[in-house]
Order: C-alpha cells, then structure tokens, then sequence
C-alpha cells in the first residue's frame, strides 16, 4: 500500500498482517482521487472514513492536504495503527474513533463534505449505511457518500445514488444530495 499523491507522494505503509482488513488498492484509490480532484479542494474539506481499517484512504486526504480527517473502526489494533503511522507521517489532521461504525452513525451530528465507507465485502446491511448518512443529514449539501463493494452488490436502486465505478475488483457506488434538500432549505 502506498500514498499515491500529495506531500507524502509514493511513501509505501506497510500494515501488520495480523488486522482484519482488504485495503483497497492503489490502482482503485488513484482513480478514485482522480475523480475527487476534480470536484473539491482537498484542503477545504471534512473526510469522514468509516471501516477505515489501515488508515489508507485517511493518508491519501492528508497527503493531499485534508486538515479535518475522522477514521472510525471498531478494531483496536486497526485504531492503534492508524495513530502510530498518522503520528510517525506527521498527519495531525487524523482523528481516530474505536466504535462500531452503524452506532456511531446513530449518534453523530457533524456534517463532511466526503464520506468513504469501505466495509467488508460480506458485511450486510450496507444500505444500511446510505439511510443513516442522509437520515441524519451527515453529508454537506456539496459532498458525497463513497461505498466501496463487491461488484456482486447493486446499490443502484437507493435514493441519492448518482454512479458507479469499477477498478479491477473493487467498486465504488456515489451518492450525494438531491436537488430537493438543497430547495427545501
């Protein structure tokens, strides 16, 4: 795994092999950030990365200059690896939180301009996840929720889907705020 971009551009993290995590890979995550450059200035916006696991898609942000990054994952050790290599790169700008990412969800009030949710691809439930983040009106008017999934799953049919990308074995579903919330307000 490396840091594709950024102040930290190819440094190479290598993770315990011990964590319960499928990193996505570089190929996936550059698309991806090929994507996200084109829609945000990453030193003005909020990541909320939920299942973070490694801490991969945490680094990216603030290799990219991201100065407001929440990891949440309910692994310890995978929270204690995130805080020993955010601390060892100089990353002040990651927070970490060890909890179950759907309670967590139930409880949290902040808005992010991008969300990325990288559950296991097994994990049910995943809907789950859409319906919390914009019941509880966490993603900003201009941001979008990012799933990562098996190409098996189709999450095509929820509200606020927008698109999907496949890279390989890894896909990304987008979801971001319709029209009507932005009228409404």
């Amino acid at each position: 795994m490396r840091i594709v971009s950024g102040t930290h551009k190819s440094k190479r993290i290598t993770a315990p092999k011990n964590l319960p995590v499928r990193p996505t890979t570089d190929m996936a995550k550059e698309s991806l950030f090929n994507i996200l450059n084109n829609d945000y200035y990453f030193d003005e916006i909020s990541v909320l990365d939920l299942f973070s696991g490694t801490g991969n898609i945490s680094y990216e942000f603030a290799s990219r200059g991201t100065e407001q990054i929440l990891s949440v994952d309910v692994n310890l050790n995978c929270i204690r690896f995130i805080q020993k290599t955010a601390e060892e790169l100089g990353f002040d700008a990651i927070s970490t939180i060890k909890t179950d990412v759907f309670e967590f969800l139930e409880k949290h009030k902040q808005e992010h301009d991008v969300i990325f949710a990288d559950a296991p691809y097994d994990l049910e439930g995943l809907d789950k996840i859409v319906e919390l983040v914009f019941a509880k009106e966490l993603l900003s008017i201009d941001g979008v929720l990012i799933l990562e999934h098996a190409k098996e799953k189709d999450f095509s049919v929820l509200p606020y889907f927008v698109h999907s990308r496949r890279y390989g074995n890894v896909n990304f579903s987008f979801f971001e705020w319709s029209k009507k919330k932005e009228d409404n307000d």
